[in-house]
């Protein structure tokens, strides 16, 4: 099996692991904490990241901003050896629809992120935003159309490249990068073969630009990944390393409550389904009470958090920061459940550890 550490430039994490953004709130300081101290990345994800701040309801981008200083600082005292080091790496997952993303990813930086991992569309201008700082940044991409757009910009605009690359499949959780006629596709016995081309196609797309700057480019693939087999798979595509996230949710160290574990623990094959976002994405979450009700009414918003650039309270069916927040925090009769389409075979409370042997045995 590949132990290989995972190099980014001058920074590097003992295992070729990084542990998937989710939010809002699910992967905060205790979860990358736990997975930089493995050797892994852990990864905070910023999305209403500081709910839980006193002054969220009145000024939600402040609340944001802060926690996300509070938190990195938070998960570095965690994840430290007695030495002082740490054998993985920290960062931010911080999703390009946000509204003001750009001051989002200058907080990332300027906190001394190791790491940025961005998605929830393109981002064009992160390199902008993290100049000067020695934060190294990815794009999430689902396919080699992406790829090629996005490093091209990145060439074009900022004559530099990406630090590192994800590559998210279509058995992801949460928000996806697939329109809803090719996500109906996703059981037919061609499609992960298929899909699998394309990886190998935004490989070879990102090593033209990696020998163009005289660099490596390491890209990881994530989405439904849960065992060692699969790792070794995705390893053989050409992969540097993977992205896991699903299998996080059901550990003692993920920051979300236990209610929210427990219906990933719960959830069946037929309870997980691909729903549309009030932002008109497709995204996998398990079926709830919640769900049934907004798909025949409306839920009224009284306040608009601000959180996506393309949400409007007037339009959406109901709003999603409110709805993430109940989920998190336990209230999974009336939350959103986001999940990878792997919750169905997570059937007990785990730890960290046990969790990355299943995957590096």
């Amino acid at each position: 099996m590949n132990k290989h550490a995972l190099h980014i430039g001058e920074k590097s994490a003992k295992l070729p692991l990084i542990q998937g953004g989710m939010g809002v709130g699910v992967s905060l300081s205790g979860l990358a904490s736990a997975v930089a101290r493995e050797g892994g990345i852990g990864i905070i994800s910023t999305a209403q990241i500081g709910f839980r701040e006193p002054d969220f309801e009145a000024d939600a981008k402040a609340a944001n901003l802060r926690a996300m200083v509070t938190e990195l600082s938070r998960a570095r005292t965690l994840a430290a050896r007695e030495d002082g080091a740490t054998n993985g790496l920290l960062g931010f997952n911080i999703m390009v629809a946000t509204k003001d993303y750009g001051d989002y990813a200058r907080t990332a930086a300027k906190a001394g992120a190791d790491v940025i991992i961005s998605g929830a569309g393109l981002p064009v201008d992160l390199p902008r935003y993290v100049e000067g700082s020695d934060t190294k940044i990815a794009p999430i991409v689902s396919s080699e159309k992406a790829a090629r757009i996005l490093l091209k910009l990145w060439d074009k605009h900022y004559h530099r490249t990406a630090d590192f690359l994800v590559i998210e499949g279509a058995h992801a959780g949460g928000h996806l990068g697939f329109s809803h006629k090719d996500l109906s596709r996703l059981y037919e016995d061609d499609f992960d073969s298929s899909y699998d081309l394309e990886i190998q196609k935004i490989i070879s797309c990102t090593d033209s630009y990696a020998k163009k700057y005289n660099t490596t480019i390491p890209v990881i693939v994530a989405g439904g990944i849960r065992n060692a087999a699969q790792v070794q798979h995705m390893f053989s595509l050409g992969a540097s390393g993977v992205q896991v996230a699903t299998p996080f949710v059901t550990t003692e160290e993920c920051d979300a409550a236990q209610a929210f574990k427990d219906a990933y623990l719960n959830a069946r094959t037929e309870d997980i389904k691909i729903i549309t976002s009030p932002v008109g994405m497709p995204a996998r979450a398990i079926q709830n009470p919640f769900l049934e009700k907004i798909a025949t009414a409306k839920e009224s918003i009284h306040k608009c958090y601000r959180c996506l650039e393309k949400c409007s309270p007037k339009t959406a069916p109901y709003c999603i920061t409110q709805a993430l927040i109940r989920a998190v925090k336990g209230d999974i009769e009336n939350g959103l459940i986001f999940c990878g389409d792997n919750a169905q075979y997570l059937t007990k409370i785990t730890t960290v550890p046990e969790v990355i042997k299943t995957l590096f045995p």
